[in-house]
């Protein structure tokens, strides 16, 4: 067990500092503060935090920790820590950590002994689950689904009898086909597009998904997808084992029976694969 009392005097710390994620109003006093007052701010993009810092007059030292550096950088950043460094990580907007960078560091730091404390602040899956129209609570955050259509599909049908609302990220060039995909795995539920949150352009375009298809190729902006959950009759439970049992029966082996399992759920093998042994 690990207790942390975050307000304690005399820690070396990591903070978690949101940032804006497209009104820099947003940035809270004590956001301020944190990034004025650490040693040493790690971005996601320096050159996009330095823009923020320049804004508000913060002058402290920017390093580099993004996906492509995360495994040696979380290294150097604990050694920082061990010196006695005072460590804000930030995200070109938002929180850290939330499709951004900073799950390899986190655990480091924790098991490491130092506090980590987040500093909150916006939130663009929060901002537009609330303004959706949707059922808020409860709800599941996924973030970006795969590129590939075929593993887009996949994901979606493994969360298909989710009751709850789910919320999604997505790419504007990639809008379109994820729509698609959503309408023909999980039927035409409803959704709120919300694009370039806390922007002069913010907009929330609520209905079907084939009512939001129809202006889908006019959208420019980054983009959260709020859908709808399953209803009663989405949401039934898939028995799995009583599909490869049938299929065995049907004269398929062990391992051709899960693979066909796999293919009609989109479960993974994997998943099928440790349900039937565990029942042996």
């Amino acid at each position: 067990m690990i207790r942390q009392k975050s307000f304690e005097e005399g820690q070396t710390c990591l903070y978690l500092v949101a940032t804006p994620i497209g009104n820099l109003q947003e940035l809270t006093p004590r956001a301020i503060s944190v990034l004025k007052e650490v040693d040493l701010i790690a971005a996601e993009d320096t050159r996009n935090t330095m823009k923020l810092l320049s804004h508000f007059d913060i002058h402290t030292k920017v390093i580099a920790h993004h996906a492509h550096n995360e495994k040696q950088s979380t290294e150097g950043i604990i050694q920082l820590l061990h010196e006695g460094k005072q460590i804000a990580l930030v995200s070109d907007a938002g929180y850290p950590l939330i499709s951004d960078p900073g799950q390899t560091l986190v655990p480091r730091a924790i098991e490491e002994g130092f506090p980590v404390i987040p500093v909150n602040g916006s939130s663009a899956m929060l901002s537009a689950l609330v303004a959706s129209g949707l059922c808020a609570m409860p709800f599941y955050f996924h973030g970006f689904l795969p590129a590939k259509s075929s593993a887009a599909r996949k994901e979606l049908t493994e969360l298909k009898s989710m009751k709850c609302t789910m919320v999604f990220y997505e790419a504007p060039h990639r809008i379109e086909d994820t729509l698609k995909v959503m309408q023909e795995v999980l039927g035409d539920r409803k959704i709120s597009l919300c694009r370039e949150l806390t922007k002069r352009f913010e907009e929330f375009i609520r209905g079907s998904i084939s009512e939001v298809l129809e202006v889908v190729s006019e959208l420019k902006g980054e983009m959260v997808l709020v859908v709808e959950g399953a209803s009663e009759n989405d949401a039934e439970e898939i028995d799995v084992m009583a599909l490869v049992n049938q299929m065995m029966e049907e004269g398929l082996s062990t391992s051709a029976a899960i693979k066909e399992a796999a293919k009609r759920t989109g479960i993974s093998k994997n998943e099928i694969y440790r349900q039937v042994h565990a029942s042996e």
